[in-house]
């Protein structure tokens, strides 16, 4: 598994007074994404972040957003694909509370690991396939070439049945 790269904001540093907020502009680093048993890699060395923390009555709000260019393999053919996402996420953390649901897993001890967060919040923005064209035909199920760009009548296979299951066939059900 890949290693996220740490981003910890000091959120005491920022000194919030209940009712306030502050905006900052990040560069954050993600790892490569593994999805699928595949690599994908976020396009360019950095990504630049725009982080809103704002300080209600108890704990505090957040709201994540950057530009997602990721790259790696197309999920039916295996060609170069490219895909752009929008990362816009957010997340409470109430500390005097016992409800999970107001807890945030990316705060402790009034840090937020805004590396952490990004990377999981980067998997969830990703399209469900990441495909190199929206028509892509995938890849022949007999010989594995690719049926992007092959001519429909040129590419034709025997009917005949896959002859590891031959002996099936002489089988008397009766």
């Amino acid at each position: 598994m890949a290693r996220t790269p740490t981003t910890i904001i000091d959120l005491a540093r920022h000194s919030l007074s209940h009712g306030e907020g502050t905006r900052l502009d990040l560069p954050i680093q993600l790892d490569p994404l593994d999805i699928g048993g595949q690599t994908y890699a976020p396009g360019g060395a950095e990504l630049t972040a725009r982080l809103d923390v704002s300080r209600p009555s108890s704990g505090y709000a957040f709201r994540l957003r950057f530009p997602l260019p990721v790259e790696g393999p197309c999920m039916r053919c295996l060609d170069d694909a490219a895909v752009e996402a929008e990362v816009d996420v957010r997340e409470v953390d109430q500390s005097d509370t016992e409800d999970e649901e107001l807890r945030s897993p990316y705060v402790e001890d009034d840090e937020l690991d805004l590396g952490r967060w990004a990377h999981d919040a980067a998997i969830l923005a990703l399209p469900a396939q990441i495909l190199c064209r929206p028509e892509c035909a995938g890849l022949c199920p007999v010989c594995g070439e690719s049926l992007n760009d092959a001519d429909p009548e040129a590419h034709r296979h025997s009917t005949a049945g896959d002859p590891r299951w031959a002996k099936l066939d002489e089988l008397k059900l009766e």
